[in-house]
């Protein structure tokens, strides 16, 4: 039952927090800034408060403090996914606030990731057995990672922060899917009888649910670089810890087609100076192929459970 109430406390406090952190941004002037060079569509959001990634944030902690106040890998979790949130708010607090357009420099981002990541693979390995034996998908038995464990978790929580962090470019996108993709962890938990990765995604499910009640089209504030670094980290580290890291790309399906998406753009433009989609990421392509900032976001969300759902069936 504290999984579920968990939820059902994250949804509360998110939707409550909303309209004070709303307001105490818009106060701040911590509004987002817009590409000139990206959809012109989107030029209207100008201004929109930014940072909001705080609203499903902020549940995490209290959930574990309420309902599993002793258990360390619920608040290693919470640690990682913290961890990564306040480096996407140093982030958008230097381009907000500082005016420096490109925020932290990326050796900067990329140093505090690495470290982040490595002590959690560390408590993960030696607390929570997750360095192995990892399941194959299709039952095709087990495989012990070895010294393979650390390299291949922390680039997976560094590819996963920065995967949702490219696909955070309409409302309600990168919520909506990082949710769907959540639910799946909070399934193995469950069927799994692992009370901590149960609590801690249900409990950032309901806070997002909450988050959405203000982040769908038109959305009154965005999750920033705050919260999409956080879901990014928080995706791997169930992962890890549930050692699904292997299907992880599958789990996330949603967030490798964005990233893939810019990856082949970006080649594509340095070797023949053509570009294969109009724009990248691929929420954008569609978007200037005519299709409304609704459509896509609702076929996205569908990809998205597609995916978690093939990974559960394999």
């Amino acid at each position: 039952m504290n999984v579920l109430y968990g939820g059902i406390f994250g949804f509360v406090v998110a939707l409550g927090l909303g309209p004070i952190v709303i307001r105490i941004l818009h106060r701040l002037k911590f509004g987002q800034t817009i590409r000139e060079h990206g959809p012109q569509s989107h030029l209207k959001k100008q201004g929109t408060p930014t940072m909001g990634g705080l609203l499903f944030l902020v549940p995490l902690p209290l959930v574990v403090l309420l309902f599993a106040p002793d258990d360390l890998k619920a608040w290693s979790l919470v640690a990682l996914i913290w961890s990564y949130g306040m480096i996407g708010l140093a982030d958008d607090v230097l381009k907000v606030v500082f005016k420096r357009p490109l925020g932290l420099r990326a050796r900067e981002k990329l140093l505090f990731q690495i470290l982040f990541a490595a002590i959690f693979c560390w408590l993960a390995a030696n607390y929570f057995h997750a360095d192995g034996p990892y399941v194959l998908p299709f039952h095709a038995g087990t495989l012990s990672l070895g010294w393979l464990f650390a390299p291949l978790s922390i680039l997976a929580i560094l590819a996963s922060g920065n995967a949702v962090n490219l696909t955070d470019g309409l409302d309600g996108l990168a919520a909506g899917a990082t949710t769907l993709s959540m639910a799946f962890f909070a399934f193995w938990g469950i069927v799994h009888h692992d009370m901590a990765l149960a609590l801690v995604s249900t409990a950032l499910i309901g806070s997002l649910i909450g988050f959405m009640r203000y982040n769908i089209h038109p959305a009154q504030v965005i999750m920033g670089d705050t919260g999409s670094l956080a879901l990014g980290a928080a995706m791997a580290a169930c992962a890890v810890v549930s050692r699904t890291t292997l299907i992880l790309p599958l789990i996330g399906i949603l967030f490798v087609i964005e990233t893939l998406s810019v990856i082949i753009q970006v080649i594509s433009f340095k070797l023949t100076g053509k570009r294969v989609f109009r724009m990248s990421p691929l929420h954008h392509h569609f978007e200037l192929g005519g299709w409304t900032e609704e459509r896509v976001v609702a076929v996205f969300w569908l990809v998205a459970a597609l995916g978690a759902t093939m990974a559960w069936w394999v």
